[in-house]
């Protein structure tokens, strides 16, 4: 049996007045058209904290603070196994977001998070948000 590659992958949770910052993918790929917490594959030599940083500027023109991690799951992909962290971030000013691989973002209250399409890896991170400690946040 061939060994899976293994990949670490970030998720960026942006809460502010009770409303989550969430963004719709372009259409085309394993997971177009849905919603994600948006984040991103780790490069060689980044910490997880420094891929969130570098994603969030690059996908929306925002600069994050990350905070601390508060999910983690491992799934398989195409062959790669990837360990999800998932973290609670801050933003000065996150009011014009500039979208480069989204179609939309939007603040959504947490009733509304769970009527999104998320992408896969994506919907774990949500029930941990909505029955963890960040649940307070919501």
């Amino acid at each position: 049996m061939e060994q899976l590659k293994e990949r670490i992958t970030t998720a960026g949770v942006l809460i502010s007045s009770k409303h989550v910052f969430v963004a719709r993918r372009t259409a085309g790929g394993a997971i177009g058209g849905l919603w994600e917490f948006p984040g991103g594959k780790n490069r060689w030599g980044e910490t997880p904290q420094d891929t969130l940083r570098r994603e969030y500027m690059e996908e929306f023109s925002l600069a994050v603070e990350v905070g601390e991690m508060f999910h983690s799951h491992d799934f398989i992909n195409r062959g790669t196994l990837y360990h999800l962290q998932a973290f609670l971030i801050s933003c000065i000013d996150a009011s014009s977001p500039r979208l480069s691989v989204h179609t939309e973002y939007r603040w959504a209250p947490a009733e509304e998070l769970v009527l999104l399409p998320f992408a896969p890896s994506d919907q774990e991170i949500l029930a941990s948000l909505l029955s963890g400690s960040t649940r307070t946040l919501l």
